[in-house]
């Protein structure tokens, strides 16, 4: 049976968001703890709507708050979305390094680690129409809240966790870009901006 999708509209940013992980990260495996997580029901999705910059960060230190202060069986994981005014990629890579700052200075590093997904994700020095961009991107731009000691836990299990990323960018060429829209029709909204 085919998965129904809301309108690629803002309103539904939580819903796709959480739509793209479960059919696309977890669907191909692309972070090796995902779909467990998905089926234990921990992994929290929040939306912060403010777009400036302080505001932003703001709410994104609340999440990171909120993590720190419930166990790991209730919330595992967190992607914080910003749905509204995060579009140009490297506006969010500054709102990256900011919350990255924020971490260190209030002692975290060790504790949490970040994984950043944005729809025009662009790796260094790798052309923007490179297929290999889209292991990294969403919907929506997001940051993704990881505790530290569940990562080590799960690719201290994992044969070969440092051929995963090679292993992704290996599955989105045989993809291809007709193969992400099949999988994740939304997709089909933005992609061909790329082409």
């Amino acid at each position: 049976m085919k998965q129904l999708y809301p309108p690629y509209k803002i309103e539904n940013a939580q819903e796709l968001t959480r739509l793209w992980v479960e059919n696309m990260v977890a669907g191909f495996n692309l972070c090796p703890f995902a779909a467990p997580e998905i089926n234990r029901d921990s992994v929290r999705y929040a939306i912060v709507t403010q777009s400036s910059m302080e505001e932003a960060v703001r709410g994104f230190l609340e999440e990171i708050l909120l993590i720190q202060e419930n166990l790991e069986e209730k919330i595992s994981t967190t992607l914080v979305i910003f749905p509204i005014g995060w579009e140009d990629f490297e506006d969010f890579i500054e709102l990256l390094m900011l919350a990255e700052d924020c971490m260190e200075q209030s002692g975290l590093e060790g504790l949490f680690q970040l994984a950043s997904f944005h729809p025009h994700y662009c790796f260094d020095g790798v052309e923007v129409k490179d297929i290999s961009n889209w292991t990294n991107r969403a919907p929506f731009p997001v940051l993704h809240i990881i505790r530290e000691g569940q990562m080590s836990r799960v690719l201290s299990s994992y044969k070969k966790a440092e051929e995963i990323p090679e292993r992704n960018i290996e599955l989105m060429k045989n993809l291809g870009r007709e193969g992400l829209i099949e999988r994740f029709p939304p997709f089909a909204d933005y992609i061909n901006m790329y082409q």
